[in-house]
């Protein structure tokens, strides 16, 4: 709850912040973009394996919870097609038992730092829509894991590759809205022990997300905001 808290009043702060600047300092084709968004993250989750002990568990089976989330994203467009985007939260897992694990309940629970950096391709011609696609990778740390069955639990860091389109509509004056979507195909393993056995259970979970993001965005160039010119040049 607490890296919650946190998050929240850190985009709390950077919107104020991007509220705060001079009217002046918008631009709709600036190098730099901040977007303050909520966020359902949609696991397509399958579980691979399970076993007690090295031996595998038959018709053993877990899900991770769906969550809504407050999320950042920051951009830089390096002109008017090409951008780097990288896009965070946190969020809590839950991994609950199904099939010969049902009657475990929740399985374990664990916090999760998902950021994923993408390189995007940015349309123009279409007047106040913006769309674009990218392509990337997402790193998931999972940390203050627990288990719900005794022992301790460990989830293993997750690589994956993400795809992603979306499309900014534009305000004027730098603002937008926008929804956004990635799918990241990725997975984990899981590990703990299970007291009441004293043996070892690991589970290797394919987590395969869904990012649906819904946007508030606020374009600019740097230069302006630090004050190294006074006038933008549009991106070519």
């Amino acid at each position: 709850m607490r890296a919650k808290t946190l998050w929240l009043g850190a985009t709390a702060l950077l919107a104020g912040a991007a509220m705060a600047l001079p009217a002046q300092a918008g631009d709709s084709n600036g190098n730099f973009q901040v977007k303050v968004g909520v966020t359902g993250v949609l696991l397509d989750d399958d579980t691979k394996s399970v076993t007690l002990g090295g031996a595998a568990v038959p018709n053993a089976s877990a899900e991770t919870n769906d969550n809504v989330i407050p999320t950042l994203t920051l951009a830089y467009f390096f002109d008017k097609h090409w951008a780097v985007e990288l896009f965070c939260c946190f969020d809590q897992v839950n991994v609950t038992g199904k099939g010969s694990l049902a009657q475990y309940g929740k399985l374990a629970s664990t916090w999760a730092f998902p950021p994923i950096l993408t390189l995007q391709y940015h349309f123009d011609g279409f007047g106040a829509f913006k769309p674009y696609v990218g392509a990337g990778v997402e790193w998931i740390h999972y940390f203050d894991s627990k288990s719900n069955i005794g022992g301790g639990a460990d989830f293993d860091d997750s690589f994956g590759f993400a795809l992603q389109v979306g499309t900014d509509i534009d305000l004027g004056q730098g603002w937008s809205i926008g929804l956004d979507v990635k799918k990241v195909w990725e997975d984990t393993e899981i590990t703990w022990v299970n007291n009441n056995l004293g043996q070892t259970v690991v589970a290797k979970h394919d987590l395969d997300p869904w990012f649906v993001t819904a946007n508030l965005g606020y374009r600019f160039n740097l230069e302006d905001i630090f004050g190294a010119r006074t006038a933008a040049a549009p991106l070519k």
